[in-house]
């Protein structure tokens, strides 16, 4: 019986080592952080990073000339 048990191990130990699929490690999709977030000028339409980009009145800004531009448009 012993000789049994340990030839169902060793075949099942085979198959997890070789033929079980193994699942890929993979980031989620929705991952993307504010700092390395694109988002467009409110004013030009010009895409920059969240974390340079300038805010005010809750949009964002490419640069301080876009900002004192913003109600120009």
């Amino acid at each position: 019986m012993l000789k049994f048990l340990l030839f169902v191990g060793i075949i099942i130990a085979i198959y997890y080592l070789f033929f079980a699929k193994k699942k890929p490690l993979k980031t989620p999709e929705n991952d993307i952080s504010l700092e390395e977030a694109m988002i467009p000028c409110a004013t030009c339409g010009t895409y920059v990073q969240a974390k340079e980009a300038l805010m005010s009145s809750g949009k964002y800004y490419c640069c301080s000339e876009c900002l004192k531009n913003k109600d120009k448009k």
